[in-house]
């Protein structure tokens, strides 16, 4: 029941210096310089020279596959639970993409359901890319109202596969997400996939400019696509809007050097995410040009852009996590998620020096020590 964490290096994200951190069952207990396990049945962990900072957060995930581009062969499917261990995610939020039908929000609501059920955190939005939006319950808002694991509503625009939804259609789901956050004590965020047209997101900015829409429920993703676009989240982003970088996928650039643009820029941290849009399709090819199958997304490019941002980009630590950390909790309004601090939720990792992941705790449960995976899903095949 009692885990103490000895003498780590602590970021909160803030640097709180080498401090010992006592876990009782699912929360931080306390958080000091020394603390004598003095408990009866504690564990302690020697921490000693290693970094601990909050479980990370991955906000756009699709866990329970996403639709393939090249027919039913190219659907992917649900991902497993090691997947999340090994890069350190201790909790995800999973969406549907362009796929409404094959893919259901009730298949969504049990993979949830099953991730929470192995020891990580879960959450998910309803709809999908279209309009009007797919529900469970029959609206945006009792989804919201009544689904405990729903935290906000997914949409696209400026996608050839997407509705082109007009301003007035996309403040009628704003409506539906902020009241229904309201109601249920969640924060509530229309969740954008932005595409590559050159509309860019010129619609979200007059949501907020000529609507005066709260820009807190709105979370465009996938913003570094092209240049253009990235220009007009800057702006969305001054403007106190939080952006999500995608770091799979289509990209102008590497997301680290994105972030670095965005500083330059003038945009805080704060304001910028780091999410993976794993686990979707990507079509292999043969050296001709011929296709060739198919591989899964990864979901471990936000850790190793944080890296990046770390080591080749000379930001410090305590800002480089905020991307993977208390920027999703801020942006999904988790609480109990993306900070190490008393009440807080014991999900812990712990880098080497050189920010090499070593251990994952989720929910105060030790998922992966020194580098070994401690827990598996279900399902998963582990050798003996």
């Amino acid at each position: 029941m009692f885990k103490l964490f000895k003498q780590a290096r602590v970021y909160a994200p803030e640097l709180l210096g080498v401090k010992d951190v006592l876990v009782c069952g699912e929360k931080i207990a306390l958080i000091d310089d020394q603390i004598a396990p003095n408990l009866p049945g504690v564990e302690v962990i020697n921490a000693d020279g290693k970094i601990l900072t909050p479980g990370l957060i991955d906000q756009h995930v699709h866990i329970t596959g996403a639709g393939g581009k090249h027919g039913f062969h190219s659907l992917t499917p649900e991902i497993m639970l090691s997947e999340f261990i090994i890069c350190g995610t201790t909790t995800v939020m999973g969406l549907l993409g362009t796929d409404g039908a094959t893919k259901s929000l009730k298949a969504l609501y049990a993979k949830t359901r099953s991730l929470d059920n192995e020891g990580i955190t879960a959450y998910m939005l309803t709809s999908y890319f279209g309009i009007p939006p797919i529900t469970i319950t029959g609206t945006v808002l009792e989804d919201m109202i009544l689904i405990d694991k729903v935290l906000g509503c997914k949409v696209a625009i400026s996608d050839e596969r997407s509705s082109f939804p007009t301003a007035k259609e996309l403040l009628a789901i704003l409506k539906d997400v902020h009241v229904g956050g309201l109601t249920s004590g969640k924060g509530g965020i229309m969740h954008i996939h932005l595409g590559a047209l050159p509309t860019n997101m010129g619609i979200l900015l007059e949501l907020v400019e000529q609507y005066h829409f709260p820009i807190k429920n709105i979370s465009p993703t996938h913003v570094g696509r092209t240049v253009p676009l990235f220009e007009e989240a800057i702006r969305f982003a001054k403007l106190g809007g939080m952006i999500d970088i995608t770091t799979g996928g289509t990209k102008f650039d590497e997301p680290y050097k994105q972030v670095l643009y965005a500083l330059e820029k003038g945009v805080s941290m704060d304001n910028m995410t780091f999410s993976s849009d794993g686990n979707a399709g990507i079509g292999l090819k043969d050296k001709d040009g011929n296709p060739a199958g198919f591989k899964k997304a990864p979901i471990d490019l936000n850790y190793k852009q944080v890296q990046k941002l770390i080591r080749d980009g000379k930001v410090p630590i305590e800002e480089a996590i905020k991307l993977i950390t208390s920027g999703p909790a801020k942006n999904l309004s988790l609480k109990h998620k993306g900070r190490i601090r008393v009440g807080g939720d014991a999900d812990i990792c712990l880098f080497d020096p050189d920010f090499n992941l070593t251990d994952v705790i989720a929910r105060g449960r030790i998922m992966m020590q020194d580098g070994k995976i401690m827990v598996y899903g279900s399902f998963e095949k582990v050798e003996s």
